[in-house]
Parts: C-alpha cells; sequence; structure tokens
C-alpha cells in the first residue's frame, strides 16, 4: 500500500510533482486545486454532485481568461469580467453555478494544450453546465456530448424512467487535443448479420450513446461508496485522451474510479475528495498511491 503523508509534513506547492507517485489527496478542491500548476495534466473527469443543495452565495460576475481583460490570475494570465447575463436563472441553480463554475475555471487552467476534461452530470444540471463551460472554455471547444444509458434500478409509471447520465467532453485547443481512437474499446454491432464476418469479429467504435450497466450491488467491482461509476466507462475516456504516463486528475474522486482506470492504462493519477470516507475507500483501492491527508 502507498504510503499516508499528513498535508502539514509536506507545502501545499509540493504535494504534486510530475516525476512524484501517483497521489489520494483529502482535501476541499477549491483549497487544493491552485497547488496544482498550469498545463500539468492531459485529462480531467470529474463526476461532482449533480446538485448540492447548499446555502451558497449567489455570485453577480464570471472570469473569464483573455488577453485583455481586467483582472491578472494565476500565472500572471489577465481574466476578463462578465456580469449578470448568464446569471438569470433560479435560485437553486445559483447556488449550484456559485459552487461549480470556479472549479471548473480551475480545471480549464490545469489542462494541457492537448487536453480534455469530462464533465459528468445528470439531466437536472447539464444544459446549465453546457452554457458554462461555452463561456470557459469557447463553444469551439466543445467536442461531444456522451449519453450513459441504463437499465437497472426504480421504474416510474408516471412518466418516462431517467436512465442515462450526460458526458459533456470540451478540449483546451480544438486544433491540438489529443484523441486515439485506436485506443478505444469496441462494442458488438446491434445488426451483426448487416457487416462482414471479418467485421463483426472486430467489432465497432463507440458512438457517443454508451450502453453499459451501472455497478453491480453485489458485484466484485462494488466498494459500497454510493456514487461510483463503472471502470470501463472512464477507462474509455482515458484510453481516448491520454497517453501512457500522461497525468490526469480527478477533483470529485468519489470511489477513486478514475485511478482505478489510469492505473490500468499506464497512467499517472491524483483524486481528490474532501470525504473521509472516500479516501478510505481509494486507499484501499489504489494501493500503489501516496494518500495525502491533513495533519
Amino acid at each position: 500500500m502507498g504510503a499516508s503523508v499528513p498535508t502539514g509534513a509536506v507545502r501545499p506547492e509540493g504535494v504534486w510533482h510530475p516525476d512524484g507517485p501517483d497521489l489520494v489527496v483529502e482535501a476541499d478542491n477549491a483549497e487544493f486545486l491552485p497547488s496544482l500548476p498550469d498545463g500539468a495534466f492531459t485529462m480531467v473527469y470529474i463526476d461532482p454532485p449533480f446538485n448540492t443543495g447548499r446555502a451558497q452565495r449567489r455570485q453577480s460576475m464570471t472570469m473569464v481568461r483573455s488577453s485583455d481583460g481586467d483582472r491578472i490570475g494565476f500565472g500572471g494570465q489577465r481574466y476578463e469580467t462578465i456580469k449578470g447575463a448568464l446569471h438569470r436563472y433560479d435560485d437553486a441553480f445559483g447556488d449550484y453555478w456559485a459552487f461549480l463554475e470556479p472549479r471548473l475555471l480551475e480545471a480549464w487552467r490545469v489542462l494541457s494544450n492537448d487536453g480534455t476534461l469530462y464533465l459528468h452530470l445528470d439531466y437536472r444540471e447539464v444544459h446549465y453546465a453546457k452554457v458554462m463551460l461555452d463561456v470557459i472554455f469557447g463553444r469551439e471547444c466543445f467536442l461531444n456530448e456522451i449519453v450513459w444509458a441504463y437499465d437497472f434500478g426504480a421504474r416510474s409509471r408516471r412518466r418516462w424512467p431517467t436512465k442515462h447520465d450526460t458526458i459533456l467532453v470540451y478540449v483546451k485547443d480544438p486544433e491540438k487535443y489529443h484523441f486515439d481512437s485506436a485506443e478505444v474499446d469496441r462494442e458488438p454491432y446491434m445488426a451483426p448479420g448487416l457487416v462482414t464476418p471479418e467485421k463483426r469479429e472486430l467489432g465497432k467504435l463507440p458512438t457517443d450513446v454508451w450502453w453499459h450497466t451501472i455497478v453491480s450491488p453485489t458485484g466484485r467491482e462494488k466498494t459500497g461508496y454510493p456514487t461510483q461509476k463503472p471502470v470501463r466507462l472512464v477507462r474509455r475516456m482515458v484510453a481516448a485522451s491520454s497517453r501512457p504516463g500522461d497525468w490526469v486528475l480527478d477533483f470529485f474522486a468519489g470511489s477513486g474510479t478514475l485511478g482505478a482506470a489510469a492505473h490500468e492504462l499506464g497512467r499517472r493519477f491524483v483524486c481528490v475528495d474532501a470525504n473521509a470516507q472516500a479516501i478510505e475507500v481509494m486507499a484501499g483501492r489504489l494501493r500503489s498511491a501516496t494518500v495525502i491527508r491533513p495533519s
């Protein structure tokens, strides 16, 4: 099992190093993310709370990176202040925006120029997040909307049962991003009789609709963490959008599925969560990682 280090024993800017170990970090991500350098990660995957319900203070302005910006932020970069127009939503969403937006700005900052963000949400918030990411990344940096469809759990008789999540995919630079379809697992054809035996044997590349069941409540993969996502689901993203040896990041790490997928594929990872239960699960699951805990 990896070493466990109290954060009090390590200066915040020294926790992560490009030649250092994989990390599991117990921390508030808003406090930890500024310690990471610009452009350090080829891929960021986050599966945040779908709506926190917290009484966060509504913010009245948005910060967007701009060469002509009126404010100076990380690494001397300039940011433009955009006021009001994108905040005309109900109170619940205003709270969620104030929670998520600064963390997405940090995700943009730590991505390399060939990097990709995967933001995993459900139908309640994804359309608002799409507008937010268009502002932060630029609409030209929107790559895909992936629909993860599953068939498990309760079924409503008063509406169409909701059996999908949405994953928004944005790239740092639409001319430079890394994507390797040859590394992606293939799927069976839905109409195998319509293709040649060679194609049927090889399988087809996935589309932007991924059919995959949830983690079985009684399966070997289950860690006991309530929002755990399947390794195979996240593995596909890691395989397509990073290379062996690249660093990947999840700062709402939960059960550590990104770390597990990264380890399988020979990528380096940082998994961050403020929940002590999540850290315990990841410490047991990601045994090669160094665990950083509050002193």
